[in-house]
């Protein structure tokens, strides 16, 4: 994250670059346009990604909360959530600025906040009452690989920082600031994810609340997960916005293709098999390429005639830590989703 930054303000010191607000423009400005094209895609398929996770995530917890019969015969629970959340992601999408929707951000991220802290006391509860069997990399080298896809996915702000970075009031203090967010969102991540092991062992499932059982607490608490969710959702499908209206309405607002952009990331959620495998190929396919490989390449590129050799080698081992992350862990999720009989939400 702050290789991008140093080399944004490195282009805009010595190159005379002062529009570079975006991880795209940093990509035309070090790459000309096949670097933004890069990036654009990749930005795209990432934040549609995160927004297919979160439909999956709405409509299995839905599902488990309230279960009934298919309707008409193959309509099933989740494919009737993911259907009846169409209509008002339309008419949120359709909100031009991101200022309006800001309130909309801070209820969801309080919301989140909120029921995370209470999934972690309550997987520490059970944890000390029922004391599961646990192994540590139980199924070999594939599961850390299946695992790392996940976990990369988690961290799916790179497309923020250079915008973060450009309205911070303190630029000197950013990195500081980033990398106190980051060490606060690793170690909620790591508590959520491991206490959750901890406390169900070999019958954690992917979605972790779905193991919590029934109960007012326990449903108070999903149904805050997905409103959170919900409402992240266009924020989230903002940067597919920019990108598709800068390249193909001239940087007009364009409500049809916002709307076809929400009905094409619905039907991808109606038919991805599985919650943890999708995070896994997302993760480890795009999310390895935005957050290791372009950073690094790119700083490599201004930067890499007057660093010394450890300063080469560090983003060298970098981008080839993200391509072998990239390859290894995108073929474990393929095979993952491949080699189980696992049909989608229709």
């Amino acid at each position: 994250m702050m290789l991008i930054v140093h080399t944004r303000r490195r282009l805009d010191l010595d190159r005379g670059f002062s529009k570079i607000s975006s991880f795209g423009d940093l990509g035309l400005a070090v790459s000309g346009p096949i670097g933004r094209l890069a990036v654009d895609v990749m930005i795209v398929f990432s934040q549609a990604g995160f927004c297919v996770g979160y439909l999956i995530f709405i409509a299995s917890t839905l599902a488990h909360l309230y279960p009934f019969s298919p309707i008409l015969g193959f309509l099933k629970p989740k494919a009737v959530s993911v259907l009846s959340m169409l209509p008002f992601q339309l008419g949120l999408n359709s909100i031009k600025s991101l200022t309006l929707l800001a309130p909309l951000s801070i209820f969801a991220d309080v919301v989140d906040i909120g029921a995370m802290g209470v999934v972690v006391v309550e997987d520490l509860l059970i944890y000390l009452r029922e004391r599961p069997d646990l192994a540590a990399f139980g199924g070999g080298i594939s599961v850390v690989l299946y695992g790392l896809g996940v976990a990369v996915y988690a961290f799916e702000g790179i497309g923020m920082v250079l915008p973060l970075e450009s309205e911070a009031a303190d630029k000197p203090k950013f990195g500081r600031t980033l990398a106190f967010s980051m060490g606060f969102i690793s170690i909620m991540y790591a508590l959520f994810g491991a206490l959750g092991y901890f406390a169900f062992g070999d019958e954690t499932k992917d979605i972790i609340t779905t193991n919590l059982g029934r109960g007012l607490v326990s449903e108070i608490v999903q149904l805050c997960l997905c409103i959170n969710l919900f409402f992240t959702f266009p924020i989230m499908m903002n940067p597919v916005y920019e990108v598709m209206e800068r390249r193909a309405f001239g940087k007009n607002y364009c409500l049809w293709a916002r709307w076809a952009v929400v009905l094409v990331v619905c039907l991808v959620a109606l038919f991805v098999p599985n919650f943890a495998d999708f995070l896994s190929l997302v993760g480890s396919s795009v999310c390895c390429v935005l957050g290791f490989i372009l950073p690094a390449a790119f700083h490599l590129k201004v930067f890499g005639e007057e660093m010394g050799w450890l300063g080469i080698t560090s983003d060298i081992t970098i981008v080839v830590i993200g391509i072998v992350f990239a390859i290894s862990g995108t073929w474990s999720a393929l095979f993952e989703i491949f080699s189980q009989d696992k049909t989608g939400l229709l």
